[in-house]
């Protein structure tokens, strides 16, 4: 039996929301290992004259515990 742990984390990026996503499995997996999924929770962005200068997610990753 696996036990599994979900952590959350706030990430951004100013080239798209997938780059965020990919930006924060890879700054978690530095610190955890066995990283199983990701989900995305929620999605949003900074506009600034009338562009969408920044993506931010809120994920949530989920882990195997050894």
């Amino acid at each position: 039996m696996a036990i599994l742990k979900v952590i959350e984390i706030l990430a951004n990026s100013e080239k798209s929301w997938e780059d965020a996503t990919k930006k924060a499995v890879k700054h978690a997996s530095k610190s955890v290992k066995n990283i199983r999924s990701v989900y995305v929770e929620d999605q949003s962005a900074v506009v600034k004259d009338g562009e969408v200068v920044d993506f931010r997610v809120n994920v949530k990753i989920t882990f195997e515990v050894n």
